[in-house]
Order: structure tokens, then C-alpha cells, then sequence
């Protein structure tokens, strides 16, 4: 009876190691199809646009990223104006965001009452989940106008006698462009960067600070060489998330970028992004030629788009490795 028993019991044990070698099995070989599928969909998207993109490159070889002439009518096409224009938009909105996100990260961890950090933290995140036609249409009625009437003109006037400033800020105060439309992109990407730092410094050890504390370091002293190294590594990843939103972001720069194919010094002056571009002419183009130079413009975004993740990813491992 005890021998029946005990066969009995290591039968039921090897079905339970049966089911729990196939239960794996299955769940890794469903993980790995997943991430296949992922590849895939990204190299079909690569060879999509590049067979769509091909007949511009063809006609226009390099010259079509050094040109900023951009003429349906005579069929001559030029990239250079949308990616200076989503290159300086970016750029402006990341110089405003990231220290701006930053900040109210550490002001909701270090600083905030802690009645306030719940609060305080929900009416930022909300702003990310605004869609963006209605950034769009804040900017151009409400933003650009004040813009136009107080601020550029402010502008205008305090660096009109500085050299090289007053070249990026000349011109007449129009209220959309450039500089409005980085503005925008700035108040869209604080949201990601902020929730992502805040997260990050939240995981700082409650022990390193106290010991930082107990050293005789002041509030800011503990934020700057304990809380900021730490997290370094998951800001920077927010600060690239944000970027990448910066750089594909469409209808909230087209109500206010100017839609301009020019290259101007000015950030003060009308311009145009590679999503704006596509936004406003996907629909109008005519001819084979056409459609090709506008998918030509989301080849070259999905490729800066890809090298600004590739850098970041470098930059990560590269602090990993420092961290060890």
C-alpha cells in the first residue's frame, strides 16, 4: 500500500514537472515571437519608406538634403528647411523642458509638503494626456498672441543691440514660429520628463540621504552629489523620451510653426518642421515625384529618430558601466 502510494506520488510530481517545463516553454517561446514581431514590424516600416522614398532620392540625389527649395509646381524638392526647423524646435524645447522637468521633479521629492505632492503630481501628468490638436489650438489664439504683444517685442528690443544675438531674434514680432512653436513642444514634453525623474528620484535609498545629512550636507548639497547622481541614468532616459516626442510631434507645430519652407536666422521667424510638412501636403500631392519627397522627409525623421535612441541607448550603458 505505502509502495502504491509513493508511485502515485511521484507520478503526480513528474506530471507537475511536465506541465511546468511546457507552461516555460510555451511562455518563452512567446515572449521571443513577440519581440521578432517588433523587428519585423520596424524593418517593414524601414523598407517601406525607403521603397517609397526611393524615385526623390533618385531625382535629387544628396542635393535633397542640402536644398531648402521646396516647389510642387516645378517639381523641385528640398528637405533642408523641415529638418533645420525640427532640429531648432526640438532644440529650443528641450533647453526650456529639461531643466524645467527636472526642477519640479526634485521640487515633488525633496521639497514639496507632503500634502501637496499628490496633487501637484496629477495636474502635470495631466498635461501629457492633452491631445496635442488642442495644444495647437491654444498656441495659435491664445499662446502666439500674447507672444506677439508682450514677449517678442521684449525680445526684440533687448537684443537688438547685442552682436550675433540680434541676428537670432530679429525681425517683426509675428507671434507664430520657430520660437513659439519650441515653446509648445516645451510645455508637451515637461510632463514626461518630470513623471520620469520624479519616479527615478523617488528609488533613491532613504539611507544615502540620511547619511549625506548626518555629514553635515545642506538640502541642496544632498540633491546635487546624492539624488541627482543616482538617477542620472533614468533622467537621461526621460530626457530622450521627451526629445523623441519633440521630434515627431505634428499638429500642435503646424497650427503654429508658420508652415514656411525657408531657413531663417531668426527664431523669431516662420519655418517648418518634417511632420508639419507631411501634415499639410500628404493629401495635396500630386504626382509620383511629390508623394515621394514626403516620404522622403519621414525616412530622414525615422532615421534621426533612430540614431537620437541609438545615442541615448549608448550614453545608458555608458553610465551603467560607470556605476558598476
Amino acid at each position: 500500500m505505502a509502495e502504491l502510494t509513493m508511485g502515485a506520488v511521484q507520478f503526480a510530481e513528474r506530471s507537475n514537472l511536465k506541465r511546468f517545463i511546457a507552461t516555460d516553454s510555451f511562455f518563452k517561446y512567446l515572449t521571443r515571437a513577440a519581440a521578432i514581431t517588433v523587428l519585423a514590424i520596424l524593418f517593414g516600416v524601414f523598407v517601406s519608406l525607403t521603397l517609397g522614398a526611393w524615385p526623390a532620392f533618385r531625382a535629387f540625389g544628396l542635393d535633397f538634403l542640402t536644398v531648402q527649395t521646396w516647389n510642387p509646381v516645378t517639381e523641385k524638392f528640398g528637405a533642408l528647411a523641415p529638418i533645420y526647423g525640427t532640429i531648432l524646435t526640438s532644440l529650443i524645447a528641450m533647453l526650456i523642458a529639461v531643466p524645467v522637468g527636472i526642477g519640479i521633479a526634485i521640487f515633488l521629492t525633496e521639497l514639496c509638503p507632503r500634502l501637496l505632492r499628490q496633487p501637484i503630481g496629477i495636474a502635470i501628468e495631466l498635461l501629457a494626456g492633452i491631445p496635442s490638436i488642442i495644444y495647437g489650438i491654444w498656441g495659435l489664439f491664445v499662446f502666439a498672441p500674447f507672444l506677439q504683444q508682450h514677449v517678442q517685442p521684449a525680445l526684440i528690443g533687448f537684443f537688438g543691440g547685442v552682436p550675433i544675438l540680434n541676428q537670432f531674434f530679429a525681425g517683426p514680432p509675428y507671434g507664430i514660429g520657430m520660437f513659439t512653436a519650441g515653446l509648445i513642444l516645451a510645455i508637451m514634453v515637461i510632463p514626461f520628463i518630470s513623471s520620469i525623474s520624479r519616479d527615478v528620484f523617488d528609488t533613491t535609498p532613504a539611507v544615502l540621504k540620511e547619511s549625506a545629512y548626518a555629514l553635515g550636507c545642506t538640502k541642496w548639497e544632498v540633491i546635487w552629489s546624492v539624488v541627482l547622481p543616482f538617477g542620472r541614468s533614468g533622467v537621461l532616459g526621460g530626457v530622450m523620451l521627451g526629445l523623441g516626442r519633440a521630434l515627431g510631434e505634428t499638429m500642435a507645430v503646424t497650427f503654429v510653426i508658420g508652415n514656411a519652407h525657408r531657413i531663417s536666422a531668426s527664431i523669431l521667424a516662420p519655418g517648418t518642421t518634417i511632420s508639419a510638412t507631411i501634415a499639410n501636403e500628404f493629401t495635396e500631392a500630386v504626382g509620383d515625384l511629390y508623394t515621394a519627397s514626403l516620404i522622403a522627409l519621414g525616412f530622414i525623421l525615422f532615421v534621426i529618430t533612430f540614431i537620437v535612441l541609438a545615442i541615448a541607448r549608448y550614453m545608458l550603458s555608458r553610465l551603467e558601466l560607470k556605476t558598476r
